[in-house]
């Protein structure tokens, strides 16, 4: 049984060790550049911005831990917050895999985040960590979907695709990150599941388990960057912040 009167502790677990094909040839989506600061710097100052995250897991491609490792310590985070950078495997479960391995030992909540969302703000993060304080096993921030959705069958790309139903919108949410767990959760959850299993997620691998997932309202500026338009975006938002809040 836990210790009621130990702090609970929060540690965040991002996984870079993509190629971001969509985003084109060259450099590692995580390491592209936004406003001059590669993308994976940004996602960790923003899981870094929370008071309660005291340890961050970078998982970076496996024949490139060395050279992340030296680019994050070319941006100090805050002194509450420890990082350790650790080699990724083939897929992103694998990764997430490796890097709850790598955790210190009495981490009690743990946050997975997607290196291309770089721009989540903090109330976002503290909002999860604090569903999962109060006894969610496993949290997801979310916007409701602005477009409606239809359900096609698959054909080859290029070929129209017959509509075979369309979801009742208001009962759909766009998943974001970081998405919380209790620690021994998505262990299981990672221990249990095959990969590809249908599951997109790590709250994925949480339902297949049968665990409620719960959500909480994401934010706008927490999406993904993975086309070139969404890089434009990232650029458009980063220069308003830097204009109106003094971000760096």
């Amino acid at each position: 049984m836990s210790d009621p009167t130990r702090p609970i502790r929060t540690a965040v677990v991002i996984p870079a060790a993509g190629r971001g094909v969509r985003l084109g040839p060259g450099t590692p989506k995580a390491l592209r550049t936004l406003g001059g600061t590669p993308m994976l710097v940004h996602a960790v100052r923003a899981m870094a911005a929370s008071r309660a995250v005291s340890h961050i897991v970078v998982v970076a491609p496996s024949d490139g831990a060395t050279e992340v490792d030296r680019l994050l310590h070319e941006y100090p985070l805050a002194d509450r917050t420890e990082f350790v950078v650790v080699p990724g495997g083939q897929t992103r479960q694998e990764s997430v895999r490796l890097g709850l391995a790598a955790l210190p030992e009495g981490i009690d909540v743990v946050l997975v985040h997607d290196a291309a969302r770089p721009l989540v703000p903090v109330d976002t993060v503290d909002a999860v960590i604090a569903a999962v304080r109060a006894g969610a096993p496993a949290v997801v921030p979310a916007l409701p979907l602005a477009d409606t959705v239809k359900q096609v069958e698959p054909q080859p790309q290029g070929t129209p695709e017959p509509v075979v139903g369309t979801p009742e919108r208001s009962l759909l949410r766009a998943v974001q990150t970081p998405q919380g767990f209790d620690l021994a959760t998505l262990r299981k959850a990672h221990d249990t599941v095959v990969e590809g299993e249908g599951a997109t997620d790590d709250a994925g691998l949480a339902e297949r388990l049968g665990v409620p997932v719960v959500v909480v309202p994401g934010h706008e500026e927490a999406f993904k960057v993975t086309r070139p338009l969404d890089l434009v975006l990232a650029e458009a938002v980063l220069a308003r912040r830097r204009a109106t809040d003094g971000y760096v």
